[in-house]
């Protein structure tokens, strides 16, 4: 049995009466599709149609989702991008202040995830105001979970680096990382970043390259590291990129037998054994009490 938590069921009258129940003002970051409009939600709809200021990336992509869903728009609209959210958060703030219901969206996904967002959710919620959302289509879940590769554990790292010591520095912090890794990327750059994972996590790693999720052209393309290269290199990549890849296999701890000289160690400069052994298991994964016992053996002989 699943222990998420499982949705309520609830008729259509009672689920629109939700949608009219909060008590002023309000932050609302809404989830919008990634590429198929059938995707957005009801109560996206809803807040589209209701909300007394809605915060976007580029008017254009409002209008555009509006029509496509039949919606006709009665809030005042404000934009709220990379270059003026964090001017723009005052400004929303006040409307919460104010009792407005806000409505905060990115171009496609969850605004604040790799998209613009997270300021404004931050200054409301330190203005100890209330946010909520409307949670729709994430680009960095729906990779993951068509990719086939574990998702019980996960990192999402968005875009790196485009070059230089920064992005060095961060893949090769990532090689033993354990957790599957979700990237995004551009589609000009697709073949590079492969070269490179191929590179710092090895030609045999398997990873999965998204393109184009939910959209008419969507494709999912499997394989190793190594695999996926020669295929970006050879095709003309295009559209939206995200790129799936497998975490590291656990490392192996090291014998109780190889530790003994660091347990040891500790133990000369002043630690008792017990000390120490708990030490080094918690530095190593190795076993405190093998660890104990191959002291003491080693002592003996």
């Amino acid at each position: 049995m699943s222990d998420s938590p499982q949705p309520e069921e609830v008729g259509p009258v009672e689920a629109q009466e939700r949608f009219e129940t909060h008590q002023g003002g309000v932050l609302v970051l809404g989830g919008t599709p990634i590429g198929n409009l059938s995707d957005a939600t009801d109560r996206l709809k809803h807040y589209l149609a209701t909300a007394d200021v809605i915060a976007v990336e580029d008017t254009r992509t409002l209008r555009k989702l509006a029509s496509g869903l039949g919606i006709k728009t009665r809030g005042r609209v404000i934009t709220n991008h990379d270059h003026n959210e964090s001017a723009k958060s005052a400004q929303i703030v006040q409307a919460v202040e104010a009792g407005q219901v806000v409505l905060l969206m990115s171009d496609a996904g969850m605004p604040t995830v790799s998209d613009p967002g997270y300021a404004a959710a931050q200054a409301v919620a330190e203005a100890n105001l209330p946010v909520t959302a409307a949670p729709g289509p994430s680009a960095v879940l729906t990779a993951l979970a068509v990719s086939g590769l574990p998702t019980g554990r996960f990192t999402f790292e968005g875009f790196l680096a485009r070059k230089g010591s920064d992005r060095t520095k961060r893949l090769k912090s990532l090689a033993a990382e354990e957790r599957t890794m979700v990237f995004y990327e551009s589609p000009h750059r697709t073949a590079a970043t492969l070269a490179d994972f191929e590179q710092t996590f090895g030609e045999d790693r398997r990873a999965v390259v998204c393109r184009e999720l939910t959209k008419l052209h969507e494709e999912v393309v499997r394989g190793t590291l190594a695999e996926l290269r020669a295929w970006a290199e050879s095709v003309q990549v295009r559209g939206e990129i995200a790129i799936v890849v497998a975490g590291a296999e656990a490392a192996e701890p090291e014998s109780a037998e190889n530790l003994v000289e660091k347990v040891q160690a500790l133990v000369d400069g002043g630690m008792r054994l017990k000390q120490a052994a708990a030490a080094i298991a918690e530095e190593t994964g190795a076993s405190k009490r093998e660890l104990y016992e191959a002291t003491l053996a080693a002592r003996k002989q």
